[in-house]
């Protein structure tokens, strides 16, 4: 057991990623607060519970991850990690502090809030493929896989911990303070780059400048036939298949159940996501294989919750979905990372991280205008047929990546037994 639960948390014995992982579960779960109460006073104190407003607000503070995808990746490949996560964290905090200023004192309108979220955009646009890039200079590579798989533990937790917090608090002393909350939380994770010394690989120092640099990320992913494969599997999976809070509502709409029971589906969903994200902790480095069994997974998990007859049995299921849905990402995420040269890896993160959430916008209204009119089980179908359509594009990453092709068993009586064979040496070999 002792041997099980080391090999979980290994990377937690280099210190600078103790200090990292401590500062980070503290700002995760203050940004989640904020999440749930900004979406909550624009849908109840702000307008008359209108839905579209809400869709508004995200809009703005997911659309610049998309728009600002070139200049994302190239910063976080020129310059310093930890002072350009300084800059950013600090800038999120001071956004936090002013729309909870403007919250308490009564003066907040929709548009500020709709600024502040465009403005939280941007920033997160900058954060984003730098946080997910720095843990390669805290830990050493035959470990950056489970570091990646804790940074997705901690995330979920804080996605269970951070949306409950955030009601009580916004039900006892209202949704400004859990704004000036979240300010106070971005300390934690300053303070904690404060005392991080990392170790930036030497080709991190040597990016180019202008427009050369801007598209080497694009290039290099475009020579990369396994890097793609694996990206259209998470434009897949994430366009038509991460659409949980459509899922949760409808289906809790469905069953007439109330927003608390919606809030539970929310939480059995995040249980399972830390099951996952725990589980590929334990492995010492992603495999394709991986990601083929997950999205498969995913779309069975999917697919039986569609048609589970009642609130508790589609409860049970989803715990299943969001260990398969967190097994895929991770698996996505390290794969991509370890594969990836330093010099360009910033702006491959970057790239993987608009695809994976610029795919929503796209996504989200086709599954809700099908939940709308044919029934939301028939949404959630949907998210399954992307789960075994990324299985599928698996199949090809297996053929591509490993060089394995699936065979008919001559062996086999009724010839339907298949067989697993490698491909001759020369096919395309991993990097």
């Amino acid at each position: 057991m002792s041997g099980g639960f080391a090999a979980t948390f290994r990377s937690l014995r280099v210190m600078n990623y103790r200090i990292w992982a401590a500062g980070a579960v503290v700002s995760n779960i203050g940004t989640w607060m904020q999440r749930t109460a900004q979406d909550w006073i624009v849908l109840t104190q702000l307008t008359d519970n209108d839905a579209v407003a809400v869709g508004v607000t995200m809009a703005l503070q997911f659309g610049p991850q998309l728009l600002l995808l070139p200049v994302t990746g190239y910063a976080a490949d020129r310059f310093d990690k930890r002072k350009l996560l300084m800059l950013t964290q600090a800038s999120m905090g001071l956004l936090a502090l002013g729309l909870g200023l403007l919250t308490v004192t009564g003066a907040v309108q929709l548009w500020h809030v709709w600024l502040f979220a465009l403005l939280l955009g941007c920033a997160a646009a900058f954060d984003a493929p730098v946080r997910q890039t720095f843990v390669t200079s805290l830990v050493e590579r035959e470990d950056l896989s489970n570091a990646v798989a804790l940074n997705s533990t901690s995330f979920q937790m804080a996605r269970l911990v951070g949306p409950a917090v955030a009601g009580f608090l916004t039900v006892v002393v209202g949704a400004g303070w859990v704004f000036l909350i979240n300010a106070a939380s971005f300390a934690a994770v300053l303070l904690s780059l404060r005392y991080i010394h990392p170790q930036e690989p030497d080709e991190q120092r040597h990016v180019g400048r202008g427009p050369g640099a801007l598209v080497e990320g694009f290039r290099y992913v475009w020579t990369r036939k396994d890097l793609l494969i694996i990206f259209v599997t998470v434009f897949i999976i994430g366009t038509f298949g991460l659409n949980f809070p459509l899922y949760a509502s409808t289906m809790a709409v469905a069953f007439g159940q109330g927003a608390g029971e919606y809030g539970m589906l929310s939480g059995a969903l995040a249980v399972g996501s830390i099951i996952g994200a725990l589980l590929a902790a334990r492995r010492e480095r992603p495999r394709a294989s991986l990601l083929l069994f997950s999205s498969a997974l995913f779309g069975l998990g999917l697919g039986l919750a569609a048609v589970m007859p009642s609130y508790l049995l589609f409860a049970i299921m989803l715990p299943l979905v969001g260990a398969a849905s967190q097994t895929f990402m991770t698996a996505a995420n390290g794969i991509v990372q370890l594969s990836s040269e330093p010099a360009v890896r910033g702006r491959v993160m970057a790239l993987y991280m608009a695809i994976f959430m610029g795919g929503t916008p796209i996504g989200a209204p086709i599954v809700g205008w099908v939940a709308d009119s044919f029934g939301p089980r028939w949404g959630i179908a949907v998210g399954a047929a992307a789960g075994f359509a990324a299985a599928l594009v698996g199949v090809g990453y297996l053929v591509v990546r490993q060089g394995v092709r699936v065979r008919r068993s001559p062996d086999s009586r009724l010839g339907l037994v298949l067989r697993m064979e490698r491909a001759e040496a020369s096919s395309p070999q991993p990097r």
